[in-house]
């Protein structure tokens, strides 16, 4: 009966952790796969905890109870060898950058670069975010703000900043994000700053894209990332392997549940995208920049 207790034990100590949200988020940032891995764990542990159970109460054969406890620690052991071997790689760089973030809604940085700004923050790079819009025209104004800094925190960014400039008549204030944008550059000092491309067919992205562009006129470093509105003007030449941070990125987009209907915020299409500009890259999943300008010392190995 001992051992049919003491798995039991292990199977609900198993589930508690699994299921809890903390465990939940934590594995969805640092697992490949992290959805389908907890579905199996809380499968396979129901399944075990049942048939612990039966042997402890209905008193089975020692043989039977032995053999059931054997598999829940067998078990324990393949899960843990599974998670790590699944655990996202990150490498540690020398020197540390800082990349800025600029984007005029909410969910635009996961959709844009969510997979490239989780690889920077894991390889050990200060990464902040500045969206210049509270996204009402688009959904719940008083929730696409916390949704962005849910995003932003997934990803592990130091810091993110949602202005309230007036979503969809961006361009009618240009000069007022112009110096947002500036204070935000002045402050952080970013090596690196991201943000729209030129060829966007959505009027606050250009318009992010020029305020940006005004207000770092003399930083050496500006990369504008893709969109789903972008043109098919968008001619990148930077690309950022994002193999095993798809399902992070997904995750971060996830975070934005309010524009509800819209196709391009689907997993599928998240992950088709990434395979396209892979495919360009010659990898396997990548992001997409264009270079205003680029010095390749600040950039370093991002």
């Amino acid at each position: 009966m001992l051992p049919s207790v003491v798995g039991a034990l292990l199977s609900v100590a198993v589930l508690a952790y699994v299921l809890s949200k903390a465990a939940t988020t934590r594995h969805k940032r640092s697992i490949i796969g992290a959805r389908a891995l907890r579905r199996a764990v809380v499968a396979v542990y129901s399944v075990l905890l049942a048939l612990n159970l039966w042997c402890a109460v209905a008193a089975t054969h020692a043989m039977v109870s032995d053999a059931i406890a054997v598999m829940t620690l067998l078990a324990t052991g393949a899960f843990g060898l599974v998670i790590a071997e699944r655990r996202i790689p990150a490498t540690m760089v020398v020197q540390r950058r800082k990349v800025l973030a600029v984007g005029a809604h909410p969910d635009d940085l996961e959709l844009a670069c969510g997979g490239t700004l989780a690889k920077l923050v894991d390889a050990g790079h200060e990464v902040r975010g500045l969206v210049m819009s509270a996204g009402e025209a688009g959904g719940d104004q008083g929730v696409r703000p916390a949704a962005a800094r849910h995003g932003a925190a997934f990803l592990g960014l130091s810091g993110l900043r949602v202005h309230d400039f007036p979503d969809t008549r961006l361009e009618t204030v240009s000069d007022g994000m112009v110096r947002a944008i500036e204070a935000a550059v002045n402050e952080f000092g970013p090596d690196v700053i991201f943000t729209h491309s030129a060829h966007d067919q959505d009027q606050d992205h250009y318009a992010v894209h020029r305020a940006t562009l005004r207000a770092a006129r003399a930083h050496h470093s500006i990369l504008c990332f893709e969109s789903p509105s972008v043109t098919r003007d968008f001619d990148p030449s930077v690309f950022v392997d994002i193999d095993g941070y798809v399902d992070v990125k997904v995750e971060a987009v996830l975070s934005h549940r309010d524009p509800a209907g819209r196709p391009y915020m689907t997993p599928g299409r998240v992950r088709g995208m990434a395979a396209f500009r892979g495919a360009q890259a010659k990898n396997v999943n990548a992001e997409a920049f264009e270079p205003i300008r680029l010095l390749g010392s600040a950039i370093g190995d991002l």
